[in-house]
């Protein structure tokens, strides 16, 4: 693989803060490479610099010739009266200059130039431009090409920036959080194409799967140093842990050594000879390596939700359309107590709509909403972020409240709290205009979970956070006595945190299903896979569409199908349990070739099993 790009010793500070110092590394043809690092840490500031975007303080950036570099950033912007097609020209790149410079030449008298520009045209394959543009956006679910830019929603205007990234076919593509904005769709149809491409790429990101499906290695830039890891980001934490475990040894071997040379420094022996100085000299390599300090990000936050009671809400026969784009048509449902909800659907179905009924911003057109006297709410919502710049982190916390109570006894201060977050001491004394995008979202997330909710309602929570923060989030969310409803793309942290998911399929049409984010994808390809098995022999014939009913209007299950139904849900619990037994079996290298051979063939047998039960299984929750 030939070199495309060297980084060499590059320092970079604002004032007193220095993000990385003469860190380097290169990149070569057709890699794919991960940076992580917590917010703050100058993730965003680095490709801002390898784009041109932003100066360095010391160092060296050396591209290869003529090779042609794409850039999505991770907030993108274009002037409000252009149209979706405009903005594709709007941002430069090589193929829009030289566009530009036909035009020119063609408006000017004699067309100087025009021999050669028809070559570079040719050349660069320009004449397709818009075509190509029209295409990708597209793809991109982007078909509206007259539509003026800010009428544009922000997973929208991501798309847009995208199809303009990815138009010119780059040698090198960076991308700042890609995924940000993104619904799970579009984010799985950009990993398989980047997946399908043989292009560079250098990319910011908090989806793990995203992260581990398309990239082989992981670059992180920590205490202002960088490492490097070849392989996906689970190779990464293992490979991680063990630099971090390692360099714990380390110090503490270092720290024992110190208290031993400090002893000898204070007691300053009057003969400095030469083994003296030397020995006075390794001394002070030694108290920096006593002296580091790492910042633990398997922290454990487990704070007190308050009392809540047995009635949590009730929706029933909600409606709420925008002229005629139905977002809840006659939904109802009920709230169970410490109920843990995913909620998934392409933008524009309604997700954020229905978190606002829910809160009380919208008003539902008709239908009730019945809430809990004792729910208290958090609310983390996509444009909450309002922070007096001029205050301290600190002040923001403690304006809230001083401390937070754990139960049994148990407090945290307000710093305390932030340190759990992430926040050094000397973080939180700094002002809120100096924090990174990433450090306010984190600080926003604080001031919500301050407030002791016991119904927790997170819009998008994962947009912005880095990856160490998220699991902590996963983590308090995990054993968090109270209920949580969800809304994100992030397909990991939905796995993790989740019991089961409200899926928006648009035009008020709302599904519950009993699962995390994999099952459900999972399902559909299963239920995909039946439905054209069953297209493919069924005679042609035209049926009307059974009309949607609501629940209560369902026929029940007889007596032998609720058997059935409860008969399957123990079949399936033991089926997956066997699974498991298998794969674990077949990972452990300890089985002869017969067992191997045998445990081979039942691994799909038992997949497949799982699978028709399900399907069956869901078949009869419709009738429950």
């Amino acid at each position: 693989m030939s070199p495309i790009l060297q980084v060499e010793n590059l320092t970079k500070s604002f004032g007193d803060l220095v993000l990385f110092e003469n860190i380097s590394f290169g990149l070569a043809e057709g890699q794919r490479v991960g940076l992580i690092a917590k917010n703050g840490s100058g993730k965003s500031t680095l490709l801002n610099i390898l784009s041109g975007k932003e100066g360095y303080d010391e160092g060296k950036i050396s591209f290869r010739r003529d090779l042609r570099v794409g850039y999505l950033e991770q907030s993108p912007s274009y002037p409000e009266e252009l149209t979706v097609l405009e903005a594709c020209f709007h941002h430069g790149n090589t193929t829009v200059d030289l566009i530009k410079d036909y035009e020119h030449c063609m408006e000017t008298e004699g067309h100087p130039g025009l021999d050669e520009l028809l070559v570079r045209m040719d050349h660069e394959k320009a004449w397709d431009y818009e075509q190509k543009a029209k295409q990708i956006l597209s793809q991109l679910k982007i078909r509206d090409f007259d539509q003026q830019v800010k009428h544009l929603s922000g997973g929208q205007l991501k798309r847009v920036a995208l199809a303009n990234t990815l138009i010119t076919e780059p040698d090198l593509l960076i991308l700042d959080e890609p995924t940000n904005h993104l619904d799970l769709d579009m984010t799985e149809w950009l990993e398989e194409y980047l997946r399908r491409t043989n292009l560079t790429l250098l990319m910011v990101t908090h989806d793990r799967y995203f992260l581990d499906r398309v990239c082989s290695e992981i670059i992180e830039i920590d205490n202002r140093t960088i490492y490097s890891y070849k392989g996906n980001y689970s190779y990464y934490l293992e490979k991680r842990q063990e630099r971090i475990d390692a360099k714990t040894v380390e110090v503490e071997r270092a720290n024992n050594l110190y208290r031993t040379e400090l002893e000898w420094m204070r007691r300053m022996p009057q003969a400095r000879g030469h083994k003296a100085r030397y020995r006075e000299e390794a001394f002070y390599e030694l108290e920096k390596v006593a002296k580091q300090r790492f910042h633990d990000a398997n922290v454990k936050l487990d704070v007190k939700a308050s009392y809540i009671g047995n009635k949590i809400f009730e929706a029933d026969h909600l409606c709420k359309a925008f002229g005629d784009l139905k977002i809840l048509d006659d939904f109802s449902y009920i709230f169970a107590r410490y109920e843990k909800m995913g909620i998934v659907g392409n933008n524009g179905t309604g997700k954020s709509t229905f978190i606002k009924i829910l809160m009380g911003l919208v008003k539902p057109d008709s239908g009730t909403l019945d809430i809990g006297e004792t729910v208290r709410f958090g609310y983390y919502s996509q444009d909450g972020l309002q922070f007096n710049e001029q205050m301290k982190v600190i002040d923001v916390v403690q304006d809230i409240a001083e401390v937070i109570e754990l139960g049994n006894g148990r407090r945290l201060t307000a710093s305390q709290f932030l340190q759990h977050f992430l926040f050094t001491p000397e973080t939180q004394h700094s002002y809120v205009y100096k924090l990174s995008g990433g450090e306010r979202r984190r600080l926003y997330l604080c001031t919500v979970l301050m407030r002791n909710p016991n119904f927790l309602v997170l819009d998008e929570p994962t947009n912005d956070l880095d990856i160490v923060t998220l699991q902590v989030l996963e983590e308090y969310l995990q054993g968090f006595k109270g209920c949580v409803i969800v809304v994100s793309h992030d397909r990991y942290f939905m796995d993790k945190v989740v019991d089961h998911l409200l899926v928006f399929n648009g035009g008020g049409d709302i599904r519950d299903f009993p699962g995390n984010y994999t099952q459900y994808r999972e399902w559909k390809e299963v239920k995909a896979r039946h439905d054209k098995e069953q297209q493919a022999v069924a005679k042609p014939q035209a049926a009307a569409k059974p009309a949607r009913t609501r629940q209560d209007e369902k026929r029940r299950m007889s007596f032998k199908e609720r058997r059935e139904f409860e008969q399957l849900e123990k079949e399936i619990a033991e089926l997956e349990a066997e699974k498991k037994a298998v794969e674990e079996a077949l990972c452990s290298g300890t089985l002869s070739v017969d067992e191997l051979t045998e445990k081979s063939k039942r691994l799909p047998q038992l997949t497949d099993l799982i699978d028709e039960k399900t399907m069956r299984w869901l078949e009869l929750s419709e009738l429950e």
